[in-house]
C-alpha cells in the first residue's frame, strides 16, 4: 500500500489535534478524523493530485474513494479552524515573532461547461490573449527570517453587475460617446467583494487571532495600490509599511501642479547603487524617490522610481510609511517574488490544481485547505526542520515531496519483508498492484474499428481515365 501512513505525517497529524485542543478550545479531532486526514495527506505526496480515485488505487483498494468522498463532505471536522491550527503549529515550532504578509493572486481553468464548481467565472487567459472559464484565488503569505509559509486565501468573484458595466462602458467609448451620457459606475455589492477587499479581511483576520506577531510591512502588486487599502491594512497591522506600485500615468502634485510620475522623475539622473535580491545576490539599478502628493490616493506618500541594468522605464513604488529609506522600501519589495515561487509550487505539488473537481462552495475551499496544509506538513519534515534551524539553505517542495514518496516505498517493502509469509505476502502485493492500474482506451491504435475502404473502386476507374 503506497499511501501507507509515514511517522512524520501522523506526528503532523497529531500536532494539528494538539492545537486544535489547546489553543482553539475545541474538541479536536476524532481517532477516525486523524486517520482520514493522514491519509488524504499521503495521498497527496504520492499521486500529486487531489482525486479520490487515484487515493484509491495507491492504497491498493484498502481505502474506498466513497468512504474517502463522504469524511469529506460530512465528517463534522473544524474546517474554520484547521487552517489556523496549522499555521500556528508553523510557528511555535520554529518560533517566530515577526514577520512580512505577501499578496498575489492565481487562476484554476475550468471547462465552459461548469456550473457546480464555486467561483467560475469568465477570466482572461494569460497564455492566449482570451479569455476562459476558471476560478480565481487570493493568496497571503507570511515571509519570516526562517520560513515562507501560505497562511490565509479566498476565492474571488467580480460582481456580474459591474462586469456587465464595464463591458458596455468600453464599447460606448470606443464610439467617442462622452463619460456624461454614459452609464454611471454601480455601486460596490458587498456579496462581491474586490480583491483588495478579500486581502483586507485577511489582514484583520490574521492580526486579529496572531496578535502576538509583529509585521513589519505588508507587499502587494499594482492591483492594491489604492488610498484605502494601504491606510486601512496599515491600521490593522498596527502601523506596518504597506508598498504597493504606481501606474507610470499617475499623477502627483509638485509646485501647485499636477505631473505625470515619467515627466517627474525624468527632471533629474538617477543614482546608481546595488541593491540586495532578498537578502541573496546584490544587482545594479538605478534609483530615485520623493516624498509626494500623489493625486489617487489623496496625500502624500514615499515614492521610489527604480530601474534594473539594462532596463529603459522606471518602475514606481509607492509606501504608506515615509520614515522608511528609499533603499530599505526598494529591498523588502523584492520579497514579492516569493509569492510566485509559491504558487508554482502549489500548483505543481499540493494536488489542487490537478483533477481537483470537488463540487460546491465546500468543495472547493476544503480542497484549497488540505492543499495548503500540505505545504505546511513539507515545512515540518525532519530534514527540512534541521537545515532552516541551523540557517541553512532549505529543499524546495518537489524534494521533500520525492523524499515523502520514497519513505512511502520502502514502509511498504519494509511490510512485505517482515510479513510472516514474505513469498505470499509479495503474491498478494503484487497481485493488488495489477489489478488498480488503470485501464483506459487508447485512441491511437484502431484496432476493432471501422476504418473504411482504402482501395480503389471498380466502377470507378472509367470515370477517373476519362
Amino acid at each position: 500500500m503506497l499511501i501507507t501512513p509515514i511517522p512524520h505525517v501522523i506526528t503532523f497529524v497529531q500536532a494539528l489535534n494538539d492545537t486544535l485542543t489547546v489553543s482553539f478550545q475545541s474538541s479536536g479531532l476524532s481517532r477516525i478524523q486523524r486517520h482520514w486526514l493522514t491519509i488524504i495527506l499521503m495521498g497527496i505526496a504520492v499521486t500529486g493530485v487531489f482525486c479520490w480515485a487515484a487515493f484509491e488505487r495507491c492504497s491498493l483498494g484498502a481505502f474506498k474513494q466513497d468512504q474517502l468522498r463522504w469524511m469529506f463532505y460530512h465528517g463534522k471536522m473544524a474546517w474554520s479552524s484547521l487552517l489556523q491550527a496549522s499555521v500556528r503549529v508553523i510557528l511555535n515550532h520554529y518560533r517566530l515573532s515577526s514577520g512580512v504578509l505577501i499578496f498575489d493572486d492565481s487562476d484554476k481553468l475550468r471547462s465552459k461547461n461548469t456550473r457546480r464548481i464555486k467561483g467560475v467565472h469568465k477570466i482572461r487567459h494569460k497564455k492566449t490573449g482570451g479569455y476562459a472559464q476558471g476560478q480565481e484565488l487570493v493568496f497571503m503569505l507570511l515571509v519570516t527570517p526562517v520560513v515562507t509559509l501560505p497562511i490565509d486565501f479566498r476565492f474571488y468573484v467580480p460582481d456580474p453587475a459591474l462586469s456587465a458595466w464595464r463591458k458596455k462602458n468600453k464599447a460606448l467609448k470606443r464610439l467617442g460617446i462622452p463619460g456624461k451620457e454614459r452609464p454611471k459606475k454601480p455601486k460596490l455589492n458587498p456579496d462581491y467583494p474586490t480583491k483588495q477587499a478579500l486581502a483586507r479581511e485577511m489582514v484583520e483576520a490574521f492580526s486579529l487571532s496572531f496578535s502576538e506577531i509583529k509585521i513589519n510591512a505588508v507587499i502587494a502588486d499594482a492591483l492594491y495600490s489604492t488610498a484605502e487599502f494601504m491606510d486601512k491594512v496599515s491600521l490593522a497591522t498596527g502601523g506596518a509599511q504597506v508598498v504597493s506600485q504606481l501606474r507610470s500615468n499617475q499623477t502627483i502634485i509638485s509646485r501647485g501642479k499636477k505631473v505625470r510620475l515619467t515627466h517627474y522623475f525624468a527632471r533629474q539622473a538617477g543614482v546608481n547603487t546595488e541593491l540586495i535580491i532578498r537578502g541573496q545576490q546584490s544587482k545594479s539599478i538605478t534609483m530615485l524617490a520623493a516624498r509626494v502628493y500623489v493625486k489617487a490616493h489623496g496625500k502624500k506618500r514615499f515614492v521610489v522610481a527604480l530601474k534594473y541594468e539594462g532596463e529603459k522605464n522606471y518602475r514606481y513604488l509607492v509606501a504608506s510609511d515615509m520614515s522608511w529609506r528609499q533603499s530599505d522600501i526598494a529591498r523588502v519589495y523584492t520579497l514579492r517574488w516569493l509569492v510566485e515561487v509559491f504558487i508554482e509550487d502549489w500548483k505543481q505539488h499540493a494536488g489542487w490544481n490537478r483533477l481537483a473537481k470537488q463540487q460546491g462552495e465546500e468543495g472547493s475551499t476544503r480542497g484549497v485547505i488540505m492543499s495548503l496544509l500540505y505545504d505546511h506538513m513539507l515545512l515540518l519534515h525532519p530534514e527540512q526542520s534541521v537545515r532552516l534551524e541551523k540557517k541553512q539553505p532549505g529543499l524546495p517542495v518537489g524534494c521533500l515531496t520525492e523524499r515523502i514518496k520514497t519513505e512511502a516505498l520502502i514502509k511498504t517493502v519494509e511490510a512485505v519483508v517482515k510479513a510472516d509469509e514474505p513469498k505470499r505476502q509479495l503474491e498478494a502485493f503484487t497481485t493488488a498492484m495489477i489489478s488498480v492500474l488503470p485501464e483506459r482506451q487508447s485512441k491511437k491504435h484502431l484496432a476493432g474499428l471501422d476504418l473504411g475502404k482504402q482501395e480503389p473502386t471498380n466502377s470507378l476507374k472509367y470515370r477517373a481515365a476519362a
